[in-house]
């Protein structure tokens, strides 16, 4: 079994805190962690107040059945892209009854490069019930465990953020 390590379980106390305080419901709608975030933030008793559910959807074919992706978003943007990232968050919230949503997307490695999305690309995205999505890029570095690690700490952090500003 997987460990977290301190610094991340740090984090998801605070947003425990924050999720308690604002009576938030959380979701995950996860491609490239597969699933990492979900646990991340369960790995903390007492998650179960405010975590719902991870949308774990590796595959396009699962992004359009579970989330409601566009095929012609995958096609004209591919998976790994802004457009992509936002409409998972839009399907995690309206297939969920989250109210704070965090979604990832991204190119791991060691594979999988395309041109202009080398491997390390990653779109993280977060929204929360009746809020345009914020959708950020970010070009992470490191093996394939790091490139996932560095997803995981950024979408804890944006969700802290949201959560802060709420």
């Amino acid at each position: 079994m997987q460990s977290v390590e301190n610094s991340i379980l740090e984090r998801v106390a605070c947003l425990a805190r924050l999720a308690t305080e604002k009576k938030a419901v959380i979701a995950t709608a996860e491609s490239c962690t597969a699933g990492g975030i979900a646990f991340t933030l369960t790995s903390i008793a007492g998650s179960s107040a405010w975590f719902d559910r991870g949308f774990v959807t590796y595959s396009n074919e699962s992004k359009v059945a579970l989330l409601g992706v566009s095929e012609k978003t995958l096609a004209a943007h591919g998976a790994v892209s802004a457009e992509t990232a936002q409409e998972m968050v839009v399907g995690a919230l309206s297939h969920s009854p989250a109210t704070v949503v965090v979604a990832v997307t991204g190119i791991a490695g060691p594979g999988g490069a395309v041109p202009g999305k080398p491997v390390g690309t990653v779109y993280i995205g977060w929204g929360a019930k009746g809020k345009e999505p914020l959708v950020r890029r970010f070009q992470f570095e490191g093996d394939r465990s790091a490139v996932r690690a560095q997803t995981i700490r950024e979408a804890i952090d944006g969700l802290i953020c949201l959560l802060s500003n709420d």
